[in-house]
Formats: C-alpha cells, sequence, structure tokens
C-alpha cells in the first residue's frame, strides 16, 4: 500500500483494545483486524498497549496473588504460560506477514515465553516488527513493577535499541520502565526522536508521564493502553469466580495519547473507547525544539556523567560446542 511519501510526516494509528483475555489465537486475530484497519487507512505505524496479547495478569491482586502454594495461583499462571508467545516457534509470524504485505511498522505488547530462557518464564516484552515484516527487536521489560514480578521474569537490556522509520528515530518501553530515567536516556542516546510508551490502561498513568519525558527528550510521545472490564474475561477463565468477585467494573480504562516535543497534547488521553486513533506528526517539530535544549547532545556533559548499557541476552546457559558434529 502506498504511503505519504514526505519522510518528515509520520502517520500513527493507536490501537486502544481489550484483549480476548488470555486467549491467544483469539487475541491474535483481534491484532490482526486492527492492522487490516490500520493499513488501509494507510498508518505507518500501529502501535498495541503492554502485554496486550494475551493480557495483563489482572488476577494477581484480586486473589491473594502472593499467597505460596496456591491450587489457584498455579492454575491461573500455567494457563498463563500456556497462552504466552514463544517467538521462536513462529507465533507471530502471522502478524509479520500483515507488517509486510501493509507496509506498516507495528509496536507490540506481548507475555513472551522465552524459549532461550528455558520455556516456562514469562517475560513481559515490546516486539518491534518494520514494515518489512521482520523482529527487529524484542525489549523484555527490565524490571516488573510490584505484584507483576509474581509472574513476570525481570529482562535484560537486549531490546534496548531504536529504529530508523521515515526521518524519526523510534524506540519504545513498558510502562513503568518510562520513570527510570536510565532507560530513557539509553534511548535518547542513540538518538531517539519518537519514544513510544505502552501501557495495562489507564490515564492515571499516561496522563503526567507523556508530556514530562516529551518536554524532557523534546522528542514525540506516543502512549498506547489497553481496556478491560468485567465483560472481558472469557466464561471459560480458570477460577473466574474468584477473579470477579473483587474485580472493578472497569479495570483498565485507556488513556491513550500523543504529545508533542514542546511537552503539549497533540492528542489528550482518550478513555472508554476502543478504537483506532490515527494522528499524523512532522519530524520537523523535533529539529525546532532541540535548538535550546537537547538532553544527550549540547545540553549534556559526557565529560561528567556518562551511561553504559548492557546488550548482553541473559540466559543460564552458553553453548561452546555442538556434540552432534563432532567425531
Amino acid at each position: 500500500m502506498k504511503k505519504m511519501t514526505n519522510e518528515n510526516m509520520l502517520k500513527i494509528g493507536m490501537a486502544q483494545i481489550s484483549p480476548v483475555w488470555l486467549d491467544k489465537e483469539k487475541t491474535i486475530d483481534k491484532i490482526k483486524s486492527y492492522i487490516f484497519d490500520a493499513g488501509a487507512k494507510k498508518c505507518d505505524l500501529i502501535v498495541f498497549g503492554e502485554g496486550l496479547l494475551p493480557g495483563y495478569p489482572f488476577w494477581l491482586s484480586l486473589t491473594n496473588g502472593s499467597e505460596f502454594n496456591s491450587k489457584v495461583q498455579k492454575e491461573l499462571h500455567a494457563h498463563y504460560i500456556r497462552n504466552s508467545i514463544q517467538i521462536e516457534a513462529g507465533e507471530l509470524n502471522e502478524i509479520c506477514t500483515l507488517a509486510k504485505k501493509n507496509s506498516i511498522a507495528i509496536y507490540l505488547g506481548i507475555i513472551e515465553r522465552a524459549k532461550n530462557r528455558g520455556g516456562h518464564s514469562l517475560y513481559c516484552s515490546l516486539v518491534y516488527i518494520n514494515s518489512n515484516g521482520e523482529i527487529k527487536s524484542v525489549h523484555r521489560k527490565l524490571q516488573p513493577t510490584y505484584e507483576e514480578r509474581l509472574t513476570w521474569a525481570i529482562g535484560d537490556g537486549n531490546g534496548l535499541q531504536v529504529h530508523n522509520l521515515k526521518n524519526f528515530c523510534v524506540g519504545g518501553l513498558n510502562c513503568w520502565e518510562n520513570w527510570m530515567p536510565l532507560s530513557r536516556t539509553a534511548l535518547y542516546g542513540l538518538g531517539e526522536n519518537l519514544h513510544i510508551a505502552v501501557w495495562p490502561g489507564s490515564d492515571y498513568n499516561t496522563n503526567d508521564i507523556t508530556k514530562f519525558i516529551a518536554k524532557e527528550s523534546r522528542s514525540f510521545v506516543v502512549s498506547v493502553s489497553s481496556l478491560m472490564s468485567v465483560k472481558d474475561f472469557p466464561t471459560d477463565t480458570p477460577h473466574l469466580k474468584k477473579i470477579l468477585k473483587k474485580a472493578p467494573k472497569v479495570l483498565a480504562n485507556g488513556g491513550s495519547c500523543i504529545a508533542g516535543p514542546d511537552g503539549e497534547w497533540i492528542v489528550a488521553p482518550i478513555i472508554e473507547k476502543e478504537d483506532l486513533i490515527i494522528s499524523t506528526i512532522d519530524f520537523n517539530r523535533v529539529l525546532e525544539e532541540r535548538q535550546n535544549f537537547d538532553p544527550v547532545g549540547h545540553y549534556s556533559r559526557p565529560d561528567v556523567t556518562k551511561l553504559t548499557i548492557n546488550r548482553e541476552r541473559q540466559s543460564v546457559i552458553k553453548v561452546i560446542g555442538d556434540s552432534e558434529n563432532d567425531l
């Protein structure tokens, strides 16, 4: 599909949607439908919320997730693992094919069942797929927040990467990682000028930090949140009655938004609306706002303070040789 020829202009689709909670096949189908829609509307980039595929672990705060040796928690966790995504097994292939077919880049929040960590632990990962359908980075959340640590493992720096998209340089972080100054600085230093912040959903997260990061970095910031209400829990969810007993009617109200490099709203937070929210941004605004401040350029002092990034993908094993090939 043909896109706008002006390399300074980027058309972004924010997919503020609910998952088919903890059902990866049905959630993938829903994601695909939004990619089709964004492609038909000639978007250059579509962004989905944190852990959308297959969903955020809301049960933890509703069912005493920290209870040790609980059959309820074990069964819910097993259900989560079964519906998580193993990239090495090709479970994102259909989405990659659609990216290529529609010439659209994608940021997608997934729960990753990482094969190179044994295949049984879960990571909250942000996947970047370029418009050729290639997975270019998988950023595993560096530090799960509070109760998330009961189900997600800690990530590493391998996915702290940026990508060229037209004249923009785009990078992204998961949820409260966006509050981590050094994680933000790592992306700034790599040349980021379009920052993607993904959230499980709620404007109380996106309302302040989106504008703050934009003003700090003099970059565009796109925050995309998911939605979740009690009607979005499938009826075959394990221990559903126990989950719903303490669940509020709305667990995630959205709050997707875009701030410009001056820290002002381009799209103010939108709540309680499932939609593909579309906006076009102009790269020249980045250049204008860098005139008086650039946090890693002319307004930095690398002779005084400097950041080191470790991009090594962490694993328990390091295979030196392959015995099957030994003579």
